[in-house]
Formats: C-alpha cells, structure tokens, sequence
C-alpha cells in the first residue's frame, strides 16, 4: 500500500475520530477548531503552542486562526470531562479487542515552566528535570493492558501556597470548587470516578510517591481494586508468621485497651532488613517484557507480609499481602520494593509482570510531551491548562487507535494530512530575530 492511499485512509479515520468525540464539545460551532487544534498536534513542529500551530494548519490566515484556536482552548466552556469520556468510548473497546484491561495507573508528570504566573507554577519535584524547580504538576489515571494505554483523566496538581490564595486564584480562573489535595488525594478522587464510570480494571499501579501513603493504599483498597505501589525500603514490615502483640490484659480498671502493641523486642523490620534476611533460595531470575535489544529479567523476591505503619493506633493487625523485591545482578543491594494486595496464590512470574505494566505510562508522557507538546501550552489559566491537556489526549487516543496502521518508520503527519509550509519570513510572537 502506498503512502497516499495510506493517509487517505487515515484522513478518513481521522474524520470519522473527529466526528464521534465532537459531540461532547457541546455546540457544532467549536467542531473545526478542535479538529484544527488535533490536526496541529499531529504535525510535525518544534513547538505545539498556539500561535505556531495556528501558522501550520492555516498559513495564509494566520492571525484569524490564532484567534480562533486561542479562544478555543482558552475561553470555551466545554467540558474536559466530556471529551475524555467521549474518547475513551472509541479508543478503549481497540485496546480491548487485544485483551481485558486489567490495570489502571496513576501518576504525575512536572512540566517547568519561568515566572510564576501560570496557574499552579511553583518550586516543587520536577520528574522531567529530576530535581526540584519551577513547574506544574499534573496527576493523572492511565487504563493499561499489554497492548497499549490510555490517560483516561488529568488534573493539575495546586500547591498550598495557590490554593490559600484568592487573588491568584481569581487571576487564572482556579474554580471555586477547588480546594488543595495532597496528590494521593487527587488520585484516589480520579479512581473513584474511574469506578464509578464503569471502567473495570482489576488493580491499581504507582510508584512510591502514592504507594508510601497509607491512606493511599487503603482507599484504593476501599474502592474494591487491588493494587501493585512501589515502596520505600524504609517502610515497616512485620514478616510472614509475624504480627503485632495483642492488646494488653484488661485489669478490671479503667476503659479497656483495644489497640494491639510492640513492645521492646517485638518490632517490625523495614523492607530493606527484610529483603537482606531473605536466604538465596527466595531469589529468583524473572523476565518481563522484551525490550528494544532483548528480554527484560532481573531476580526477584516475593514474601507475605503485613504492612506495620502506625498499627499500634488499630485493633487488630493489617491482612497479608505480597512484599515484592527486585534485586539486579551485580547490585550491592536491593533496588526496588512493592506491596500488592493481588492475590494470594498468584505466581511469582504473574506478580512481576503485573507491577512492571506501569512501564505503561512512562511511554504515555513521552509521546504526549515530545510529540504531542504536552506541556507547551503557554497560557496562565486553570481552563486552557486543562483544555490544552485534554486535547492532547484526544490526539493520542488516535494514534493509539491507528498503531497498526501507522509503519516503524512511518511519519504520523504524513499519515494524516499534508503539512502547509510555514508563511515566509514567519516568526513567532517573543521568538528572536534570526537577524
């Protein structure tokens, strides 16, 4: 098949993709800035703010489309919601027909950003820079199979000092509703609504970041999922066969003592003592997934464990789980901890495969920053932020809809429409001059 007949396939596809999602912009109106807007994503281009996008799929009227695309994204009050809702009913019955979706994955994403202005920005962990400065940050919820994954909800993350703040808030349009949540609050208020909506995973995924959080845990717990979170090696474990003491002797004075107790010589261990202990013959050599050279393995350790942390404030000890451990050849120690709370007999090979599906959503950010220019919207406000974010994926719910169509070495802009030249001698607005 040659490349003509390819995009127009995928032209037609995109049309119909377009059409089923347009619905939930609300009015028929906003129909061709938002194809506009998903086309401009799909080309090719350095920067995917509006302006520069606006000149690549309308060069000759560059200002008009501006406008256009700008008030789209900026001031139109569609709903993020709706569109997502609306793209996850035509993306993920595709990545179904390759298998249930049993995962779904939470995570953030920094994205850095000068000056202090834009709404949510401030000195906090950057996982892009790997160090703390300048960003925003977004939590969100990815459905996942082996196939392929989805972001399925996004929600900026605002820091303390925005959400106390009525003068900043009012200035980027933060709705009234939004009051400050701790980012394992924002996830598990995302799982719910996932719950809720009917998407039916069997377990959650995250890293340490929500899987240190014990109220993290036990909601997603309370939500009926189960879950694979990484850990610290620090966290508190009693081992197999080993629990707290029960609650003390009641004397006959006083209130009774409820709450089960350690004493001196009856104390947790952390993970890392726990995995140090564990003799040679617990260890063993586990593949996962091929990589882009070969197999993935490393050796692993899986143990029952009951999670220790502030337990002496409860009545009876937490349930059994797995305490997950990954220990690379040629590391002086352990590298990695999980809890899982999947089941009991699950073996040692389904656990591993399980907890590394969250290799998923690192594969979502780096398609949706380096292709899609997640994070170069350069507006201020909560809505364009979020609608910026949400068209985003809306592109990327296509082409996960036409992986197969799309060749290795295919050009995804080629495939969906041709790409206009820029206008001569065009320069974006604070750009310099080449000159």
């Amino acid at each position: 098949m040659g490349l003509v007949s390819k995009a127009r396939g995928s032209g037609s596809r995109f049309a119909a993709y377009v059409e089923a999602v347009t619905l939930a912009l609300g009015h028929s109106d906003r129909a061709a800035p938002f194809r506009s807007y998903c086309t401009a994503l799909l080309l090719p281009g350095d920067r995917k703010s509006v302006e520069p996008m606006a000149a690549r799929v309308q060069p000759g009227r560059v200002q008009a489309a501006h406008q256009s695309l700008h008030h789209f994204v900026a001031k139109s009050e569609w709903s993020d919601d709706a569109m997502l809702a609306a793209v996850c009913a035509r993306v993920l019955p595709i990545i179904e027909q390759h298998g249930p979706i049993p995962a779904l994955i939470v995570d953030d994403t920094g994205m850095p950003k000068k000056g202090m202005h834009s709404v949510g920005v401030a000195r906090q962990c950057c996982g892009q820079l790997g160090k703390q400065d300048n960003c925003q940050v977004a939590v969100s919820l990815s459905a996942a199979n082996d196939y392929a994954s989805l972001p399925i909800t996004y929600r900026l993350y605002l820091p303390p000092e925005w959400a106390g703040d009525p003068d900043r808030r009012a200035a980027t349009g933060v709705p009234d509703d939004i009051e400050f949540q701790t980012k394992p609050q924002i996830a598990l208020g995302q799982l719910r609504a996932a719950h809720a909506a009917g998407i039916d995973a069997n377990f959650v995924l995250a890293d340490a970041s929500y899987g240190n959080d014990t109220s993290f845990r036990d909601g997603v717990t309370e939500i009926g999922l189960a879950y694979a979170v990484g850990i610290q090696s620090s966290t508190s474990l009693w081992p197999s066969g080993q629990q707290p003491l029960p609650p003390r002797q009641w004397s006959g004075r006083g209130r009774p003592t409820l709450a089960i107790r350690r004493d001196a010589e009856h104390q947790p261990v952390s993970a890392k003592q726990l995995a140090l202990g564990l003799p040679k013959r617990k260890w063993q050599r586990v593949s996962w997934r091929e990589g882009s050279n070969s197999s993935l393995a490393s050796r692993f350790a899986a143990v029952r464990v009951r999670p220790a942390h502030r337990d002496y404030e409860r009545s009876e000890a937490r349930p059994e789980e797995w305490c997950l451990i990954e220990w690379p050849d040629g590391e002086p120690e352990p590298t990695k901890y999980f809890l899982s709370t999947l089941p009991a007999n699950i073996s040692r090979r389904a656990l591993v495969n399980a907890t590394k599906l969250r290799w998923r959503i690192e594969r979502d950010y780096q398609d949706l920053k380096q292709e899609l220019g997640l994070g170069h919207y350069a507006g201020r406000g909560w809505r364009g932020f979020h609608h910026h974010a949400t068209l985003c994926i809306a592109a990327y719910g296509f082409l996960v809809s036409e992986r197969s169509a799309i060749p290795p070495t295919g050009s995804r802009g080629a495939l969906l429409t041709e790409e206009h030249p820029l206008p001569t001698g065009y320069r974006p607005r604070g750009s310099p001059d080449p000159t």
